[in-house]
């Protein structure tokens, strides 16, 4: 998975994906600090706790630099930046059920257009999963010979037994 490169002076505008997803009852926003725990927890559920470490550190910065994407007052996605390194994107993910929507794609954007506003003139997207749609999505493009970077030597737990 190599990271990929993102140039946050191009971006496509971010007002259009928002009113998509207020249209289908979708409410993107920053995390706020007294939801931190729900978030962490949430994306160890769904996704592990790799991530939900990263998304840890993201909640303690200030602001938080994690997006979140609720339906219902409901929890269904979350992206993050400056979490495993400054001018980093990732980790990002919508619930399986809530997939389809362009809720990723919005939650990208906001995450990509926070870091320009703070002066990123570039992002990387670490060990990017879904190359394509990045590409897609933002013009993004493959670092070469960026795996494992600087995920290299990345302590795994052992399977339990």
């Amino acid at each position: 998975m190599p990271d990929m490169l993102v140039k946050l002076y191009t971006l496509p505008d971010l007002a259009p994906e928002i009113a998509r997803q207020e249209a289908l009852g979708i409410v993107l926003r920053r995390g706020l600090a007294p939801e931190k725990h729900l978030i962490v927890a949430w994306v160890r559920e769904h996704f592990g706790e790799g991530w939900a470490s990263e998304t840890d550190v993201a909640m303690n910065n200030h602001p938080p630099s994690c997006f979140v994407a609720t339906r219902d007052d409901r929890l269904i996605g979350f992206a993050c930046y400056d979490s495993t390194c400054k001018d980093f994107f990732g980790p990002t993910g919508v619930a399986e059920e809530a997939r389809g929507k362009g809720t990723g794609k919005a939650l990208l954007l906001a995450c990509l257009h926070a870091m320009r506003e703070i002066g990123y003139g570039y992002a990387i997207i670490g060990a990017a999963g879904p190359t394509d749609f990045y590409a897609k999505a933002v013009g993004a493009i493959a670092i070469e010979d960026s795996w494992p970077g600087v995920y290299r030597g990345l302590l795994f737990e052992p399977p339990v037994k």
